[in-house]
């Protein structure tokens, strides 16, 4: 038993069947986007793998009229980025005039090195299937797709745009959410304080991470736009992840990055007990066990596995008897 992949035993349709890293990192200025994808590489050596996404951006990188210019350029970053690069794009909105040249660009030549593929202001299902047809006519049938949810229609909808098969991630859109209310909701609630505590905002946040993980998705929060403020920051991120139920977060800054790489991470001593819970539940054959006074299943294996999946992408060292499950020669036979 000790041989079989635990994702094989334990993750199914009750959790989600893959894992991505907890920051996704976004730059779409030619040298900012150079720096982003340098920065991932000195980040992959010193921990041992990619912490962290980088989605190059053509939605607000790419200058009005130069749009085509920049799908370009960024389709050639992808191409040149290290081979274990995690490289993705944004590209113009399903109804922008951009769109289909931007997927026609980058994914027809660059798909095979893509991570993902985001589309933002996506309100429903047919928007999801609309690029589903751009990118099975650009020769990428298998790319994922990452969604953007930016509106009051599009989260009413999550749960349904979270069931398509080629939706790999839910993004929450902070700044166009509050724009979308006409006022609505003021103008604090696009901080680093009032997105945590205004009730439409919050809602929004519950309903898309309820909508991922009813699907077995990745749920990404939202931006701070206070990238100076390293510990509000960090505040934040700890709250998405321990409290709103996010096991993903974007970043606009390269300061934002560790932070949020410490806020997501479990503790040293839940990598320690979820290493040796796993070890007594491989030894039992995944049968129930006693584990430090209580009764544990596969329910519970599951969740302290993926503590364990956490760990690894968030650059944090494993117990030697769970190391083997996450080398990369191991993992490219499942």
């Amino acid at each position: 038993m000790a041989s079989i992949d635990p994702r094989h035993i334990l993750l199914g349709a009750q959790a989600g069947a893959f894992a991505l890293p907890v920051c996704d990192h976004y730059s779409g200025v030619e040298v900012r986007m150079k720096k982003s994808l340098a920065l991932q590489a000195e980040m992959t050596e010193e921990f041992g793998t990619c912490v962290f996404d980088v989605t190059l951006d053509c939605e607000d990188g790419a200058p009005v009229g130069g749009e085509g210019e920049h799908a370009l350029l960024v389709a050639e970053l992808v191409l040149a980025a290290a081979p274990k690069a995690r490289v993705a794009v944004r590209v113009h909105p399903v109804d922008h005039s951009a769109f289909d040249a931007d997927v026609a660009t980058i994914a027809g030549r660059a798909a095979q090195r893509l991570a993902h593929l985001m589309v933002p202001k996506v309100e429903s299902v047919a928007d999801v299937q609309r690029a589903v047809a751009a990118l099975d006519a650009a020769g990428a049938p298998a790319l994922p797709l990452h969604v953007l949810i930016e509106s009051p229609a599009a989260v009413h909808r999550a749960f349904d745009i979270a069931a398509h098969p080629r939706v790999q991630s839910l993004s929450f859109g902070l700044m166009d959410f509050v724009s979308a209310h006409g006022g609505a909701i003021p103008a604090d609630g696009m901080s680093v304080a009032g997105q945590f505590g205004h009730p439409l905002v919050l809602r929004a946040k519950l309903e898309i991470a309820s909508a991922c993980h009813a699907h077995g998705k990745v749920p990404s929060h939202c931006v701070v736009t206070e990238f100076k403020d390293l510990a509000a920051l960090q505040t934040a991120a700890r709250t998405a992840a321990r409290e709103l139920g996010y096991t993903r977060m974007w970043s606009i800054h390269p300061d934002q990055i560790r932070p949020i790489l410490a806020a997501f991470a479990p503790s040293e001593r839940e990598v320690d007990t979820a290493a040796a819970l796993i070890e007594h539940a491989m030894a039992a054959g995944w049968a129930p066990v006693q584990f430090e006074g209580r009764l544990h299943d596969r329910a519970s294996y599951r969740y302290y596995w993926q503590v364990l999946e956490r760990a690894h992408h968030t650059g944090l060292p494993l117990p030697d008897a769970m190391q083997p499950y996450f080398n990369e020669p191991l993992k490219a036979q499942h």
